[in-house]
């Protein structure tokens, strides 16, 4: 194995009320990377985070950390992973420092110097002036920046953030995206989830898009949507000409292209170099503004694939 490889997990499957939610998940993290996991609400993400953190055990598949299997040494592992979920979970009634010190201590004798530790993470995460204050007197910015630092407290080496970010003011944002791009370059391995697409793209090694339990695409931001979208999206508006969108439609069917994403008053469609040179050929009368494309793009036309293979299937007879 090689020495930075922290998890690696195959064939992952859960099953809930006799339905599969996970369907053949694998996750590969080293240290200093941040792994990206990414999907609709419903597409398992949740419930792969579950498995891999030690709360549920999958029906099927293999989780090894370190080069160990999981399930044959869950007590030790888990002394070696942070988890920071999307809920609330500080002690209200301890004031910051307090919190940190009661958490830290339920992972001893691996912490030494607790004091010390909670002094560093204090000043790290600029929580120092609110010490003496209790988590409800604090901003949410401030309350999800003390619930990543009780995550590390212990000094783990993988850590999960459920969609640390969520509800958070821009400012409060940007403040998170450097505390964690400090934390990866400490050597963790960092699992994060997010519904926001410029999130994913600035933190993310590596993404991972599920979609009914399964993978549906993965790798490094920019080479998937190369890989999935192509080069350019082309944005431009019908207004409302019923015979020009079909035109339009028939020409993508014909040349295998994407389907637009409707956004406002405008159609926003992905297309390889040469397909956008054919397409403004085939349209040279259609005003055409193009951009690169984003994470936003790639997740519409996932869920327009899933959207298409579900009703496909719902046309069969049978369930997706």
């Amino acid at each position: 194995m090689p020495s930075d490889l922290l998890l690696e997990a195959t064939g992952l499957v859960k099953h809930f009320a006799g339905r599969r939610v996970v369907d053949g998940v694998g996750v590969e993290l080293r240290a200093g990377m941040v792994l990206g996991l990414l999907g609709p609400n419903g597409a398992g993400k949740t419930t792969t985070l579950r498995m891999l953190s030690g709360f549920i055990a999958p029906d099927a598949g293999t989780i090894s950390y370190f080069g160990r299997d999981f399930s044959a040494a869950r007590s030790a592992t888990k002394r070696l992973l942070g988890i920071c979920s999307q809920e609330d979970t500080l002690d209200q009634e301890f004031p910051v420092a307090e919190n940190l010190l009661r958490y830290a201590g339920y992972f001893r004798p691996r912490v030494e110097g607790l004091r010390a530790r909670v002094d560093e993470l204090l000043d790290t995460f600029g929580l120092r002036p609110f010490a003496g204050h209790r988590p409800d007197e604090l901003s949410g910015g401030f309350r999800r920046r003390l619930m990543i630092a009780r995550a590390v407290v212990h000094r783990p080496r993988v850590l999960f953030l459920d969609e640390p970010t969520t509800g958070l003011d821009p400012q409060a944002r940007v403040a998170l995206w450097q505390l964690v791009n400090r934390l990866r370059g400490e050597g963790l391995g960092i699992i994060l989830t997010t519904h926001y697409m410029d999130e994913a793209e600035r933190l993310s090694d590596e993404l991972l898009v599920l979609a009914e339990g399964r993978i549906t695409a993965r790798g490094q931001p920019r080479t998937l949507l190369g890989a999935v979208l192509g080069e350019h999206v082309a944005v431009y508006a019908t207004a409302g000409d019923a015979a020009l969108e079909e035109r339009i439609a028939a020409w993508l069917r014909a040349a295998d292209a994407s389907t637009p994403a409707p956004i406002m008053d405008e159609w926003h469609l992905p297309l390889r170099a040469a397909q956008l040179a054919a397409f403004a050929a085939a349209f040279p009368a259609l005003a055409l503004r193009l951009r690169e494309p984003n994470l936003d793009d790639l997740f519409l036309k996932l869920a327009r694939d899933g959207e298409g293979a579900a009703s496909a299937a719902a046309l069969a007879g049978r369930a997706p």
